[in-house]
């Protein structure tokens, strides 16, 4: 049987996978699963088709008895919120997160407000495949959509307000540039900053599907205006979200960008030291792709970290099932703040980053270079799944000598480098993220794994 759902949801072309009548049939596989009489939050981001999409699975699901409740277009952790906060028994997200223009997809999101475990995926791809319907009685199906966007957003707000001293942030008179990303981080964020009173400056916060201001995924390269922007704007912070807004790359006042996992190091050690959020479990959870500098700077704390595989469902559910910890969080900008919800968050990581900047009383920039320092490069080539293997076991090879980490893909780990090589699990691409203590050695093992992939997998290293 084909498998539809990856690291995170389903994604696909518009138009190719991504089509109403797609969209109708995981309607009702979806239905099924939760089941008749089960009350559904749904909503979508900006994305071409989002409404169509919507619409086909709102009416798969009602054709399965189920009560939808539509939240409109807001960023993925405010309905996954929402479904929590409110007492819904699911949610579904009609997102492609940080994927190019062209996708979209769709987030089932459990009870908890948490996406599905992996492992119950199998239950709605069975009733897809299968083409499951039911044929309900006209009774079972008097409900119409109910539109309870205000009060999710509201919710939200609320509660990650809540997590933060509001009033010693207002005192501060910070000033923020956001960067929306074109989509629904726009629907919130500023929401957030004005009631903490923080000076917002938005830059791409026009809902457009078209994303005219930059691809959705915040990196190096589709942020360089937003750095400059940052430099110039004399902000205290820049903040660029993803397409759902579940995640927030932080930038310091000199336009320098913050990769998550640095990001995520200084909030747990915040978050810790702070003395706001005590009784957690003094443990996080982040993914092979974070950087070996997560331990070194949190070992002083106390603070056990916990190696994952790539994935935020992956670390959230560990999280869930081991009994919690103080955060959890990517390297890409998705961070979890345990104590507000097991879920990443760009507004809620927007806030708590503020926090931080007025309880310590330093620069974003000051405690950036706190940090162990190492050079960074991700990058990626394009590849099918086996070549990515393929990939793989190649670098098992050439690094034998080496510690690994196999989890996901595979992580070297020397005395001045480590190296993740893994194949996507939302795009037919093989990962590479490397650092090490010189951009020179960096580079060079950047290209010995290039090489590799090209000579041993057919790929062509670009």
């Amino acid at each position: 049987m084909a498998k539809l759902f990856g690291t995170d949801g389903v994604r696909g072309v518009v138009g190719d996978l991504m089509t109403p009548t797609f969209a109708l049939k995981m309607g009702h596989a979806i239905g099924a699963y939760f089941g008749p009489g089960s009350r559904v939050l749904l909503a979508r981001d900006a994305r071409a088709a989002g409404d169509a999409l919507a619409r086909a699975v709102a009416a798969g699901l009602m054709a399965e008895g189920v009560k939808v409740y539509y939240a409109g277009m807001v960023p993925t952790p405010t309905m996954q919120y929402g479904v929590k906060a409110l007492g819904f028994d699911g949610g579904v997200m009609i997102t492609a997160s940080h994927n190019p223009r062209e996708y979209n997809g769709i987030k089932v999101i459990e009870h908890d407000g948490v996406e599905i475990p992996h492992e119950r995926e199998p239950i709605i791809e069975d009733y897809y495949f299968k083409g499951h319907e039911t044929n309900l009685p006209w009774r079972s199906m008097v409900y119409d959509v109910a539109d309870v966007s205000q009060v999710v957003i509201d919710t939200y707000v609320k509660a990650v307000v809540s997590q933060v001293d509001s009033d010693l942030i207002a005192k501060k008179g910070f000033r923020v540039l956001v960067d929306c990303a074109n989509s629904v981080g726009a629907v919130t964020t500023p929401l957030i900053l004005r009631e903490l009173e923080v000076r917002a400056i938005t830059v791409n916060c026009n809902l457009d599907p078209g994303f005219p201001g930059r691809n959705p995924e915040p990196n190096e390269e589709n942020l360089a205006l937003t750095l400059r922007f940052v430099r110039e704007a004399g902000v205290n912070m820049g903040v660029a979200h993803d397409g759902d807004a579940d995640r927030a790359i932080l930038i310091d006042e000199r336009g320098r960008l913050i990769w998550g996992d640095r990001a995520g190091a200084l909030l747990t050690r915040f978050v810790v030291e702070s003395g706001r959020w005590k009784g957690l479990p003094m443990r996080t959870y982040t993914a092979v792709s974070s950087s070996q500098l997560v331990e070194e700077y949190l070992r002083p704390t106390g603070v056990e970290v916990r190696w994952t595989p790539v994935g935020s469902v992956t670390i959230a559910r560990t999280i869930l099932s081991e009994g919690g910890a103080i955060s959890g969080f990517e390297d890409n900008g998705g961070y979890m703040h345990v104590p507000h919800h097991t879920v990443r968050d760009g507004g809620m990581t927007t806030a708590l980053a503020l926090y931080m900047l007025a309880l310590e009383g330093r620069s974003l920039g000051e405690l950036y270079d706190s940090l162990p320092q190492y050079y960074a490069i991700k990058t990626k080539v394009e590849a099918t799944r086996e070549q990515a293997l393929c990939g793989v076991e190649a670098v098992k090879e050439a690094f034998s000598g080496y510690r690994q980490i196999t989890i996901d893909g595979v992580k070297v780990i020397g005395d001045d480098f480590w190296v993740l090589v893994r194949p996507s699990g939302t795009e037919p691409i093989m990962r590479i993220s490397v650092e090490a203590r010189t951009r020179e050695r960096a580079e060079a093992i950047v290209k010995q794994v290039e090489d590799l992939y090209r000579s041993r997998c057919g790929g062509a290293g670009k």
